[in-house]
């Protein structure tokens, strides 16, 4: 089977069934739900949980954690 000549929708049938068949129905679901969209602005998000840190103190950082 080629998958270059087949549209998104029949990928996404074929998949389906090729899960069903190596996972059974609630192996399939479980796989299905491990991928979500996900919510929000990571990279807005981000910049509030990470400190603010120059290039050298990272680097710093990282020496100091490699001696222990």
């Amino acid at each position: 089977m080629n998958s270059t000549y087949l549209t998104l929708s029949e990928i996404r049938t074929i998949g389906f069934e090729a899960l069903l068949r190596e996972l059974g129905p609630a192996g399939a679901i479980r796989f299905i739900q491990q991928y979500e969209t996900g919510r929000g602005n990571y990279t807005r998000d981000r910049r509030k949980w990470l400190p603010k840190k120059s290039v050298r103190e990272i680097g710093k950082q990282i020496i100091k954690e490699r001696k222990k």
